[in-house]
């Protein structure tokens, strides 16, 4: 991901920015419920044309996806629980983002953009869910050129690059923006597919070494009485 070193950046800024709240009754979870409402507040400004505030509002919800961690982390209270929310938050968040750019499309556009809506979003959720899937079952699945922060970031130029009216070509910034995402978390979840395909073809070539070498050895031992066997079977068929 091309974001990752500046991702560790901000992080190591959001962790001292909030250990200020260290000691206060303010918890990660409230943090993250609090960045969904932020969420929710930005998707219904786009809704309603309002994309130039609705993405600067969607920005600040970005920095509440940070700070829910780091706190956990700057006041020890990383939690399983707490991951698990934060990452069914963030789908409820990219849906409600996704819900707001169509709705906006509908009410402004009639062609074929809320298309390209439903299939971003399908895009967006299969790359969360091939690599929380995949890690259920012990893979590694990190890679991957569209991340949420990345879609994030995306998702605002769009929206703030269209309130002021630019143009690309024919199209609209947003139109453009949802165009990358579609293409490109459809593309990153295949990707990790095919990560987890290698890996688990990895896996079996070196089972079946190790089969390979355990039966090798094995395997004159067995030969004898499978003959012998053989014989017998031979011996009594003639007699009959």
């Amino acid at each position: 991901m091309f974001t990752q070193k500046f991702q560790a950046w901000v992080r190591r800024w959001a962790e001292r920015f909030v250990g200020i709240f260290r000691e206060s009754p303010i918890t990660p979870n409230m943090l993250t419920l609090f960045g969904l409402v932020i969420t929710g507040a930005g998707a219904l400004l786009v809704a309603v044309n309002q994309l130039l505030l609705g993405g600067l509002v969607l920005t600040v919800a970005g920095f509440f996806d940070v700070f829910d961690g780091a706190l956990a982390r700057a006041s020890g209270k990383v939690y399983r629980y707490g991951a698990f929310l934060d990452s069914t938050v963030d789908r409820y968040s990219e849906g409600v983002v996704y819900l707001g750019i169509l709705i906006y499309f509908l009410r402004h556009h009639d062609g074929w953009e809320p298309i390209i809506v439903l299939v971003a979003l399908a895009g967006s959720f299969l790359v969360s869910y091939v690599r929380a899937r995949a890690q259920s079952l012990g893979f590694t699945c990190d890679v991957g050129i569209l991340a949420r922060p990345e879609r994030v970031v995306i998702i605002v130029a769009g929206l703030l690059l269209e309130s002021i009216g630019i143009r690309i070509g024919p199209w609209s910034p947003l139109t453009v923006a949802l165009l990358i995402l579609a293409v490109g978390t459809n593309f990153t979840a295949v990707q990790r597919v095919w990560v987890v395909w290698q890996q688990n073809r990895a896996e079996l070539r070196a089972i079946r070494g190790q089969a390979a070498q355990s039966g090798g050895a094995e395997q004159p031992a067995e030969a004898q009485p499978v003959r012998a066997a053989m014989r017998r079977f031979f011996e009594n068929l003639g007699k009959t």
